[in-house]
């Protein structure tokens, strides 16, 4: 470990043990008058917490491997969802302890202008301080709560979101033609867990597809991430293709490499995998699917993200030979890319099919309400957005990362019915 590397080890612990002594000063209020094997209980526990999260953090810091092991990120995921499941509590009861001291404070002061002192003064801070903290830790439980089940359920809570577009231009060959629709996968992130993903598959083939499209992020950093899941991925069906883009983490850029031929050998074997799952990976290219003389494209392109993130998408040598279909879909895996150059460039391409956001993998979607933290980012963020004549779908995405789990953001297969007005 690097003599400078002891700074932030020190810094992170002693954030903790700062929110810790602050809040177990709750703890010995909201315990005052229970029993003497409860209360200490409790307040070991309240320090037991502090001490593993302390432990983990220091072990984190020693393993030299860090991230650039695919095998060590349940080991900095789980510290990091953890974290968010005991201390986003611990920071809101905070507040409400901020406010009791605030309060506190000005009776104080108020109290030194008067003639006499109120004898009750005592009995009302103790009521005042339990009424705060309770309510403190009724809120606190909301992001308990909300972490717990994302992490425990909410990743593996698949839903098929469905959609019916209707285009003027669509030959009537392909009238009700499917397409069922995946995104950010991340399979590093999901372990050794293979019945979910697997239940999510069977969930995929009974959606009876005719094309099936991935949009990006088939890993985290590492092609070896995906070697487990080929067998899976290969099994999902579609009636007349499966087609596949390459997102930003694909590309190996969040790791450290020992060469760049190291760099470049796991991106080719990541194309090698897109092929052995049976997609027909798409890097600025197109296909053109025939039916009944008629035909529509289906063109892909590499990342083109808002930097810093890669630009290395090319609509326009996607269509080369194709510029004459009727109808084009059009899969791009960051959205920035339709706002900044599809719509500004391409205004033949009908609908495009985007990823990336994740939708933070943390919202509210109820009814007309519809929000995610992501928005302040990305403009379009989840879901049907439509410009003119031009549609975009951004995919929620099928995994995470970092945080392993997903609250109010349940991972997400899109099935979209391609309809002709015509």
């Amino acid at each position: 470990m690097r003599s400078g590397s002891i700074v932030p080890i020190l810094l992170v612990i002693g954030i903790f043990l700062i929110i810790d002594l602050y809040t177990f000063r709750s703890v010995k209020i909201l315990t005052a008058d229970w029993g003497a094997t409860w209360k200490r209980g409790i307040q070991i526990f309240h320090w037991l917490i502090f001490g593993v999260f302390g432990v983990w953090i220091v072990a984190s810091f020693l393993n030299t491997e860090g991230m650039s092991n695919y095998k060590n990120y349940k080991f900095y995921y789980f510290l990091f969802g953890l974290t968010i499941m005991f201390y986003l509590p611990k920071l809101i009861l905070v507040v409400f302890q901020l406010l009791d001291d605030i309060q506190f404070g000005i009776q104080w002061m108020a109290s030194k202008f008067q003639s006499a002192p109120s004898g009750e003064g005592g009995g009302t801070s103790i009521s005042r301080a339990k009424f705060l903290y309770q309510t403190g830790i009724v809120v606190a439980s909301i992001p308990f709560v909300g972490a717990a089940y994302g992490m425990l359920k909410g990743r593996f809570d698949f839903r098929v979101t469905e959609e019916t577009l209707r285009f003027p231009n669509l030959p009537k060959a392909f009238d009700g033609l499917t397409v069922v629709q995946l995104s950010d996968a991340h399979l590093g992130s999901f372990f050794n867990n293979y019945k979910p993903v697997e239940r999510a598959i069977e969930i995929i083939n009974s959606l009876n597809a005719d094309v099936v499209v991935f949009t990006g992020d088939l890993v985290n950093n590492f092609s070896a991430e995906a070697e487990d899941w080929i067998p899976y991925f290969k099994n999902i069906k579609a009636n007349v293709g499966k087609y596949s883009i390459v997102g930003n983490h694909d590309y190996g850029d969040y790791s450290k490499w020992s060469s760049e031929e190291a760099k470049a050998d796991n991106f080719n074997r990541l194309v090698a995998i897109h092929h052995e799952m049976g997609f027909n990976l798409l890097r600025n290219q197109h296909a053109l699917l025939e039916r009944k003389g008629d035909n529509i494209a289906i063109l892909g392109v590499e990342n083109w993200g808002v930097a810093p993130f890669p630009q290395k998408g090319d609509v326009g040598l996607a269509k080369k030979g194709a510029e004459k279909a009727p109808f084009k879909l059009l899969l791009s895996h960051d959205p920035s890319h339709w706002d900044e150059v599809v719509r500004q460039e391409h205004s033949d391409v009908d609908l495009t099919l985007s990823g990336h956001t994740h939708g933070a993998q943390f919202g509210v979607e109820l009814g007309n309400i519809k929000w995610s933290p992501v928005k302040y980012k990305y403009k379009r963020w989840g879901g049907l957005y439509q410009e003119a004549k031009q549609y975009l779908y951004v995919n929620r995405g099928f995994g995470y990362i970092g945080f392993p789990g997903r609250v109010g953001m349940p991972p997400e297969i899109t099935k979209i019915t391609l309809k002709s007005e015509a």
